[in-house]
């Protein structure tokens, strides 16, 4: 399980740093079309999503990092981020 983290780490790192040499009119239309399937996954996933300490910290890292992307969040609520955010800061 993991494993399976640290790759989805691994592959959200690599498209970040290759997104760095698309077109922004290539970003521009990326943007809908993940929100589409955010859409589509949350009307058939169930009421709560179980997320490994790995998605935490991402989340939490990345709201660190701009604490304006809470506006983008469709699968967690904004109010848990900030949660976990608060919990790795204790904790350190």
């Amino acid at each position: 399980m993991m494993l399976r983290g640290m790759c989805d780490v691994c592959k959200l790192i690599w498209c970040t740093f290759a997104g760095l040499f698309w077109s922004r009119a290539v970003l521009q239309a990326e943007i809908p079309v993940l929100r589409h399937q955010l859409n589509v996954l949350r009307r058939k996933s169930p009421a709560h999503i179980a997320s490994s300490g790995i998605d935490r910290m991402v989340f939490a890292g990345l709201y660190a990092l701009a604490p304006s992307v809470v506006a983008a969040l469709k699968i967690v609520k904004r109010d848990t981020v900030i949660r976990w955010h608060r919990a790795g800061f204790r904790a350190y």
